[in-house]
């Protein structure tokens, strides 16, 4: 019988992934914020060299900074990581087109802001880069000011186009009825077993970053599930802690947090990292590497990782 990665080591390994720019208005908040391509794939081989298993991926505008959806940007990001490293995990995101801003004149249109697009858009570059993790959300919830857009029905469509693409779907879950229709979609076979979550905490308006809301949604994932938790802001930290003392993997960068300590911006998406394995290690645990990550997510080690 093969040895499990903790076996080998004596330590669980923890993975640690790193969301490198997210999809926010935070660009003009920090100066450190990777907006370009090249930015991006820089920031994400400084995390992964920091520790990161993972790297989560958003692209952005290069002129304006602002969230995109074009497959030339992602395209450009994971050559540039992979010219450098075959190691890492890429992780895209498929959040992009699901933002709903009611027009003031008419609720039913679409206003300023407003990105819908079809589920089949949504996944166009995963069907084409092939990333080894891809994010689904599996929520419908006000997103701060907006409506963030996934319906049953959407979902089953980019489900299938995931899959079809051979990605490991990462199911983000930012409240107790995302979990649950994440269950449904597992026994509809519209979802693979075992399953990819994520638990997202602290987001305008879904669970708040608390240790009962992680206790919570992860006493309702299948016994078998990958899990990760994290919070946005001043809890990311505090959520690194609690996630890997109740058995699952950490999440941390500028998606989600500008911030090294109180007030002092955090340098860059590797300084996070660090200090996110330091207290990964301060745990008596340890940052899996990314050929670990595959193992535990059951995600074949290909020649040609995207």
């Amino acid at each position: 019988m093969p040895e499990t990665p903790r076996a080998r080591s004596g330590k669980r390994p923890v993975v640690v992934t790193c969301a490198i720019t997210g999809g926010g208005d935070t660009v003009g908040k920090h100066p450190a914020i990777p907006v370009t391509p090249e930015q991006i794939a820089v920031s994400s081989l400084e995390a992964a060299r920091a520790g990161a298993a993972i790297v989560h991926i958003h692209v952005r505008d290069p002129a304006t900074g602002k969230p995109s959806s074009r497959l030339e940007h992602y395209a450009e990001v994971v050559e540039r990581i992979r010219a450098e490293n075959r190691d890492v995990v890429v992780n895209l995101t498929t959040g992009a087109g699901a933002r709903f801003i009611p027009s003031d004149a008419d609720p039913k249109i679409g206003g300023p802001g407003t990105t819908l697009a079809s589920p089949e858009a949504r996944v166009r570059h995963i069907e084409a880069l092939k990333p080894e993790i891809c994010t689904l959300d599996i929520t419908t919830m006000n997103f701060g000011e907006f409506v963030f857009v996934n319906t049953p029905a959407h979902l089953r469509v980019m489900a299938k186009c995931v899959r079809a693409a051979g990605a490991t779907a990462e199911l983000e879950c930012f409240d107790t009825g995302n979990i649950r229709l994440a269950l449904r979609l597992i026994e509809e076979g519209v979802l693979a077993s075992p399953a990819m979550f994520q638990i997202c905490l602290g987001i305008p308006w879904g669970a708040p970053a608390t240790v009962e809301a992680l206790l919570m949604m992860r006493d309702m994932l299948p016994k078998d599930a990958f899990w990760t938790g994290f919070a946005i802001g001043p809890q990311e930290f505090p959520m690194v802690a609690q996630a890997v003392l109740l058995g699952g993997h950490v999440r941390v960068g500028l998606e989600d947090n500008l911030y090294i300590e109180k007030g002092v911006l955090a340098p860059s998406n590797a300084a996070l990292v660090e200090k996110a394995v330091r207290i990964v290690e301060a745990l008596d645990a340890r940052p899996a590497t990314p050929d670990e990550t595959r193992e535990l997510l059951g995600i074949p080690r290909s020649a040609q990782p995207a």
